[in-house]
């Protein structure tokens, strides 16, 4: 049987008040579209109680006290790690006995729920403090600075790639907190791809087909990378940005940057939060996912196509808020932001 809605307080106090002027139920019931017996419930609990208010109602009693419900969410305020199975244990030593969804239950009511930690970059103290410096140095910077910039990165993109996850504890917009998170570190292997794009839309997307080092990482650059400013119709300088992977900042490369006369925007490491071309990719690996390429080869050729597709207003809008990141690390203090 569906449930049914339930009354208004103004509603069933007009009911009363229609009683005491001397209208039957099933008059009431015509006037109000109501049933006769709902009516006569109203009515009935009035002259009982002399309140249209719901009352308490009765059912069983919680498994977990007050006392055991504040332990299980201290525990995994400071552990959000732990499992379920620790907590039930825990409580059993109390003297009380519950299952596995009590326990979700329970915390659940508390604001918490279990979700996959996030796979974020190893923050050291010395990654924060340069992170909080290049954000507090840029802040005030105009937007065309901006989009004066070229942003580049190379990603991982596989056929059937899964990542292995792991559950935390938290409250809702806290999955970015260092207890909630998995720390990464960088690894080479793979099929991988090199891109670029500034505020005027995409540039070159290139795979690359072999283990990546630094002569190749140069190579990579003189063939793509002023070709790409080019068809950006970039201005007669621009800013080149690229992260602090060792390939990028072996003596060689900067030699040869520097030879080039660009200019690289000094760049805090392990930020992949400031840089907005991983929004990029992420449209890309959407994109990529939804035509389902069953090789290789297919995978480089829709890869070149979807990123060919992507509108010029969506790198636009990347680099036209690109405050609002510098705005986010700082109120975080340093650490990972959304993204």
């Amino acid at each position: 049987m569906a449930k049914t809605k339930e009354l208004s307080k103004d509603t069933r106090n007009k009911i009363v008040d229609l009683h005491q002027v001397g209208k039957t139920e099933s008059a009431i019931g015509k006037q109000l579209g109501l049933k006769k017996s709902t009516v006569g419930a109203i009515i009935r609990k009035w002259k009982t109680y002399k309140t249209t208010d719901n009352l308490p109602r009765s059912g069983a009693p919680r498994k977990i006290s007050p006392r055991g419900v504040k332990m299980i969410t201290r525990t995994v305020s400071k552990n959000p790690r732990t499992t379920r199975g620790d907590l039930v244990n825990d409580l059993q030593r109390a003297g009380t006995k519950v299952t596995k969804p009590t326990i979700s239950n329970t915390l659940r009511r508390q604001g918490l729920k279990s979700c996959s930690a996030r796979r974020v970059p190893l923050l050291k103290p010395v990654h924060v403090q340069a992170r909080l410096k290049f954000a507090r140095e840029h802040l005030d910077d105009p937007d065309e600075d901006w989009e004066n910039v070229i942003w580049s990165d190379e990603t991982k993109i596989e056929l059937f790639g899964k990542n292995s996850t792991r559950r935390v504890w938290r409250t809702k917009n806290a999955e970015l907190h260092p207890k909630n998170t998995i720390p990464t570190v960088k690894h080479g292997g793979g099929n991988m791809l090199w891109g670029c794009f500034s505020a005027k839309g995409p540039g070159r997307l290139i795979r690359v087909k072999e283990r990546m080092n630094g002569a190749m990482y140069r190579e990579i650059l003189s063939e793509n990378l002023l070709p790409s400013a080019r068809a950006l119709k970039m201005k007669c300088v621009w800013v080149f940005q690229h992260d602090n992977d060792p390939k990028h900042t072996a003596r060689a490369t900067k030699e040869w940057l520097r030879k080039k006369h660009f200019k690289v925007l000094e760049w805090p490491s392990q930020s992949p939060d400031l840089n907005p071309i991983e929004n990029l990719w992420r449209e890309l690996k959407v994109r990529v996912a939804q035509r389902q390429p069953q090789n290789i080869t297919a995978l480089e050729e829709i890869c070149m196509e979807e990123w060919a597709k992507i509108p010029a207003t969506v790198c636009e809008n990347l680099v036209k808020t690109y405050r609002k990141r510098l705005t986010s690390v700082i109120a975080n203090k340093g650490y990972i932001t959304k993204y």
